[in-house]
């Protein structure tokens, strides 16, 4: 899944933290090679958290199943509502706590929903793409 941002690798971290997951790590000896050979130039880079990383893009990667996320740079903001959203299953007992901790980092309530026995809180990550907490 790929996911469009404004700071992609602000928002690999703030992923990575809520799902459990790991930043995929930067080769940056790689990069370096890519710079020396000509291949990139440097305004293709960046320093992320004291990493020389692709500016374009950052990665976050399940532990053990090796699933990911890739956030990448565009221009643009994001002006409607997502048409794809990922729905966070935790237990009703632990929803409130973690709305909390969410929010705390960044994230946005909108509202809480219902649906028979179901139910759900709504929120926007720090750019604003939606996902439920159920």
């Amino acid at each position: 899944m790929t996911v469009d941002s404004a700071h992609p690798h602000d928002l690999a971290d703030w992923w990575a933290e809520m799902l459990g997951w790991q930043v995929e790590r930067s080769n940056e000896e790689f990069i370096r090679e890519m710079l020396a050979k000509g291949y990139a130039p440097e305004e293709a880079t960046t320093t992320h958290n004291g990493v020389l990383v692709w500016k374009d893009g950052a990665a976050i990667v399940h532990p053990e199943t090796k699933q990911r996320f890739l956030f990448q740079l565009v221009p643009e903001g994001k002006t409607v509502k997502n048409r794809l959203h990922l729905d966070i299953r935790m237990g009703a007992d632990k929803i409130e706590a973690e709305l909390e901790r969410l929010t705390a980092r960044g994230a946005t309530f909108l509202y809480r929903g219902k649906q028979g026995p179901a139910e759900w809180i709504t929120i926007a990550d720090p750019e604003g793409n939606e996902l439920c907490l159920s």
